[in-house]
């Protein structure tokens, strides 16, 4: 391809230019053909199917928000803070608690509004951007997760080199590839997704979702729904294997551990690991690996649910109801307030 094909009359730049020069082209092209077809805003039905559970959800999401905004605010605070508390696991858990604070954050807010009826509508730009953020935190997440079990397998697999394998070099690296596999990921899923012309603007959901997005597509979809399934399988399935994995070497050394106390205590560490693992990992795979004609809408707003409020706000709990590290570093924190009062 070169420029005189997308209708730019230029001369050739230099070598090292043009393949940036020419992707900066397409993509405007595309932002342009797609915008031209989405003058109007989209309209979210969210839940006004059902009108008299609106104030049931509306209460009890926003009180779910709030613990969600609290606990995983209270873990990045207490990571930083406590000497104890900053090691591997913890780092790589203050990571998820901030993606889970701007993951809830790229939602919720439009929910709450959406269900007390205020305005039900999204601009285009506000629905690409909520699509692209939403779809690079969510596929960070899965990355990061993945992450999280090879350090539990390393701790507990290979407790005397722990140290040795997760230096702080690599915890960064791991923590910085899997952000950056994320937005990648969200750049071509939301690519493909703006190049397709839209029928309608109604939107069967509370917020601007992938397979919504696929249901109102007008024309045969095969070629790009097969491109943009095979990247969301990648995100999914390769974290996804690599925590069954660790988890089955985790399995079988806690296993040879004479001592019932340490066995105790190594399978409730990982077990809530793979208490979020299942729930996040569980919603999140029927709703992006089924194909877009057996996709319910009406199921599919609840089990967004799971993955976008319930999750988010189960992780503090998860992680830190029984861990004694968290507890004395939180008891201290709060024994220095109102020690300074």
């Amino acid at each position: 391809m070169n420029l005189y094909h997308l209708g730019y009359n230029v001369q050739t730049p230099p070598p090292r230019w043009k393949h940036w020069i020419v992707s900066c082209l397409c993509w405007t092209k595309v932002m342009g053909t797609f915008n031209s077809s989405s003058d109007k805003p989209f309209f979210l039905v969210g839940f006004s199917d059902w009108p008299h559970l609106e104030l049931v959800f509306f209460v009890i999401i926003s009180i779910f928000y709030s613990l969600t905004l609290f606990g995983n605010t209270s873990i990045i605070a207490l990571s930083r803070l406590d000497l104890r508390l900053q090691t591997p696991m913890y780092f790589f858990l203050s990571h998820l608690s901030f993606l889970d604070l701007c993951y809830t954050t790229s939602t919720v807010p439009q929910l709450l509004i959406n269900l007390r009826g205020l305005d039900r509508t999204i601009s285009y730009g506000r629905c690409v951007a909520q699509l692209l953020i939403f779809l690079a935190l969510a596929s960070t997440e899965c990355v990061l997760l993945g992450v999280m079990a090879f350090d539990r397998y390393s701790a507990v697999c290979h407790p005397l080199h722990y140290t040795t394998i997760m230096h702080p070099q690599l915890c960064q690296a791991l923590a910085i590839s899997s952000w950056v596999v994320g937005l990648v990921n969200s750049l071509i899923q939301t690519g493909l997704m703006m190049a397709m012309p839209l029928c309608g603007h109604r939107l069967n959901h509370f917020f601007c979702e992938m397979p919504i997005f696929l249901k109102l597509a007008c024309e045969e979809t095969k070629r790009t729904e097969v491109k943009m399934f095979v990247a969301r399988t990648i995100i999914l399935v390769f974290p996804a294997a690599l925590i069954l994995g660790s988890y089955a070497h985790i399995a079988r050394a806690v296993l040879k551990v004479k001592s019932t106390a340490g066995r105790r205590k190594a399978f409730g560490t990982c077990g809530s690991h793979i208490l979020v693992v299942s729930l996040f990992y569980g919603s999140a795979i029927y709703t992006y690996l089924q194909p877009t004609h057996t996709y319910s809408e009406s199921t599919g707003k609840f089990v967004a649910l799971f993955y976008t409020i319930i999750t988010p706000m189960l992780n503090p709990l998860i992680y830190t109801l029984r861990n004694k590290d968290v507890k004395g570093a939180l008891w201290k924190m709060l024994g220095r307030g109102t020690g300074s009062e």
